[in-house]
C-alpha cells in the first residue's frame, strides 16, 4: 500500500506540487525530481513530427489508480486526452458495476466521472445509449453532456439534406441536451465579454436556470469506470450495483478465448427424455448437484445445493459453485419459505468480540450500515451471505479496501469496527425478512437485539415484483379470459 502511494499519490497533493512548480526557473525545472507531470517526447501520428505526451499517476478518492496522459504537437497542433486504469481488471465474475446518479440539482453536473474504454453510459430520459470507446476519458456529467452535443451537432447542417427524418430526431435530442446545459438558443456556451476581449465561460451548473432531471448510468464489466457521489456512499442521488458478468463479456474483455465460449455453448446440457424426474421433498441431508458451465471461463462445472434449517428462523438454501479450470469460486443464500407479509429490520448493538462470532443470514435483498462510519450497503450488495459476523465485516472491508479504504487514514475507523475495539450498531434491513442474526440468548429475548417489522412501500414491492403477483384466484381469471376470447371468435365466425 506504500508503494502505490509513492507511485500514484493523490490527485489533491499533485495539484499543490504543481503549483509550486510554476515558480521554479526553467533553467532548473528539469533537474527537479519527483515532478508531478512526466514528459516524454513521443512521434505525432498526423504530421511526422516530434511532440509530447505528458504523463500524471495519481489516485482518484475513493476510487483507484490511473493514469491521465496528454499529447500535443506544437508543429500541427494535434492533441489528445486520455485516461487509462492502472489497476487490473476485476478477476470475480461479480465485479463488473452500474454506478448510477440521479441528476436533479445543476451542482450533480459537477460530479467527477472515470469512463474506461469498456464503459457503456446510459441515459434513459433521452433514450441515448453511449457504446464503449477506444480510449479511456476524465470528465464532468457536464463534459460528457457537452461532448455528446458537440458529436451530434457536427454532421447537422448535411444530415437536414440528406437525411431530414435523422435530422428532426437528432435535433430534438440537441434541444434536451441544451436545455440541460442551460445553453442560449444562438450560443453553445454562455459568454460574457468584456472591454478589454477576455471571454468568460460561465458553467452550466452555475446558470440559474431550470434544470430538467435526468438519469445517468455507467455500465462497466471490466469494473474500471466510476461517478463521484457526494458526501458518503449514503449519497441518496448515488447508487453502485455489482453483477456477475456474462460469457460474452469475458470473451470482449479478452479474460475468455473465443474458442472456449464456442465449445462451452456446442455443449449445453439438456434434460433427456429418460430421465428421472422426482416430487419427493427435500431433506437436511441431500446434496443436490447441478450440472451447467462456468459463466467466467465457459467450461462444465457443478453446482451444489443443500438445504439448511436455521434454529428459531427458517429453512435456507446454500449453492457453492466451484470451477476447477480458471478458479472462479461463488457461494449463495436463498431463502426456502414463502414471501413475508412484512419487511424486518434487526437493529444489533456489539460491545465486544463476542458479538462478532454471532451467525449472520444477508439475504440478496438486505442492505447494512453502520452508522458510527457511515457505512451504508445497499439492499443487495454482496448478495447473499450466510457467515458470521465478522466474516461479513471482512467481506465488507475487502470489497471497499480498493476505493474507499486505500487513502491511509481512512481505514483507521474500519479497522476499530471490524476488531471490535469500539463499540458499534450494525443495521440490517430486509424488505423480504430472509435476513437472521444469531440470538445468543435464545429463545429468550436478547438485550442487545432488537427486531423491527414493518410495511413495504409501493416503490419497494413494485422493486421486487411483487405488486404483479397474484397467488389467488389466478384460475378462474384464466378460465375467464379463455371464455371471453372464445366468444370473440365466434362472433367474428357469425359476421363472416
Amino acid at each position: 500500500m506504500a508503494q502505490n502511494t509513492t507511485l500514484f499519490p493523490a490527485i489533491g497533493s499533485l495539484a499543490v506540487k504543481a503549483d509550486e512548480s510554476v515558480d521554479v526557473p526553467e533553467s532548473k525545472a528539469d533537474d527537479v525530481e519527483d515532478k508531478a507531470v512526466q514528459e516524454v517526447d513521443s512521434l505525432c501520428m498526423n504530421c511526422r513530427e516530434q511532440g509530447v505526451t505528458r504523463l500524471m499517476l495519481t489516485s482518484i478518492p475513493y476510487f483507484r489508480e490511473v493514469i491521465v496522459m496528454s499529447f500535443r504537437c506544437e508543429h500541427c497542433g494535434t492533441s489528445n486526452n486520455e485516461i487509462q486504469s492502472a489497476g487490473t481488471i476485476q478477476d470475480t465474475v461479480e465485479e463488473g458495476t452500474i454506478y448510477t446518479a440521479r441528476i436533479l440539482a445543476r451542482s450533480d453536473l459537477d460530479r467527477q466521472i472515470v469512463r474506461s474504454p469498456s464503459c457503456e453510459i446510459i441515459i434513459p430520459e433521452l433514450d441515448l445509449t453511449l457504446p464503449p470507446t477506444s480510449r479511456g476519458q476524465l470528465t464532468t456529467v457536464e463534459g460528457l453532456i457537452r461532448d455528446v452535443y458537440a458529436d451530434l451537432s457536427m454532421d447537422q447542417p448535411l444530415r437536414r439534406i440528406q437525411d431530414p427524418e435523422g435530422f428532426s430526431t437528432i435535433q430534438g435530442l440537441l434541444d434536451k441536451l441544451k436545455a440541460i446545459l442551460g445553453d442560449e438558443d444562438d450560443e453553445d456556451e454562455d459568454k460574457d465579454e468584456s472591454k478589454t476581449g477576455e471571454v468568460t465561460t460561465v458553467k452550466a451548473a452555475d446558470k440559474d436556470v431550470p434544470l430538467p432531471t435526468f438519469t445517468l448510468k455507467l455500465d462497466d464489466p471490466a469494473g474500471n469506470s466510476w461517478i463521484e457521489f457526494l458526501g458518503s456512499m449514503g449519497d441518496p442521488k448515488w447508487n453502485m450495483r455489482q453483477y456477475r458478468r456474462t460469457l460474452e463479456q469475458n470473451v470482449a474483455l479478452g479474460l475468455v478465448s473465443g474458442d472456449d465460449a464456442a465449445s462451452a455453448a456446442g455443449n449445453l446440457i439438456t434434460v433427456k427424455e429418460g430421465d428421472e424426474i422426482t416430487t419427493d421433498a427435500v431433506t437436511d441431508d441431500e446434496v443436490f448437484v447441478f450440472h451447467g458451465h462456468c459463466s467466467s471461463c465457459g467450461h462444465p462445472l457443478d453446482t451444489m445445493m443443500k438445504k439448511v434449517t436455521i434454529p428459531y428462523f427458517k429453512d435456507i438454501l446454500i449453492m457453492s459453485t466451484n470451477c476447477d479450470r480458471c478458479g472462479y469460486r461463488d457461494n449463495e443464500v436463498k431463502s426456502g419459505s414463502a414471501i413475508s407479509e412484512k419487511g424486518k429490520r434487526i437493529i444489533l448493538k456489539v460491545e465486544d468480540r463476542e458479538d462478532l462470532s454471532r451467525d449472520i443470514l444477508k439475504s440478496e435483498t438486505a442492505g447494512l450500515s453502520i452508522p458510527e462510519i457511515d457505512l451504508v450497503l445497499q439492499h443487495g450488495t454482496l448478495g447473499g451471505r450466510f457467515t458470521t459476523l465478522e466474516g461479513i465485516l471482512n467481506q465488507v472491508y475487502e470489497e471497499l479496501s480498493d476505493k474507499v479504504f486505500a487513502q491511509g487514514d481512512a481505514s483507521q475507523p474500519t479497522d476499530r469496527v471490524k476488531n471490535a475495539e469500539r463499540p458499534f450498531t450494525v443495521i440490517l434491513d430486509d424488505p423480504l425478512a430472509n435476513s437472521y442474526v444469531q440470538n445468543l440468548y435464545a429463545p429468550d429475548p436478547d438485550p442487545n437485539m432488537s427486531i423491527e417489522t414493518y410495511d413495504r412501500t409501493w416503490e419497494q414491492n413494485e422493486e421486487l415484483g411483487l405488486n404483479d403477483i397474484k397467488v389467488e384466484g389466478y384460475e378462474s381469471d384464466a378460465r375467464k379470459e379463455a371464455e371471453t376470447l372464445e366468444s370473440d371468435v365466434v362472433e367474428e365466425a357469425s359476421k363472416e
